[in-house]
């Protein structure tokens, strides 16, 4: 991603995070806890009542990622 994508996309995570802090709360309970072979589920559904579902299985390479997320919440 380049760097002005990213300058543009940091307002509106701050707005997210003001309006849904719940999400943030989750990923800094979960960064502590998340291990290799955790699956993360994500289910979608949309105001006509259609569903998505997808998951990931966490890797090593991810376990860096969360864990930084982890201390970034926390402060």
């Amino acid at each position: 991603m380049n760097p002005l994508g990213m300058m543009k996309l940091k307002p509106l995570f701050e707005t997210f995070c003001q309006d849904h802090p719940k999400f943030l709360m989750f990923l800094g309970a979960v960064g502590g806890a998340v291990d290799k072979d955790s699956v993360i589920e994500m289910t979608l559904t949309n105001s006509q009542g259609q569903t998505m579902k997808t998951n990931i299985k966490i890797n090593d390479n991810d376990i860096e990622l969360f864990q930084e997320l982890s201390k970034l919440m926390k402060k």
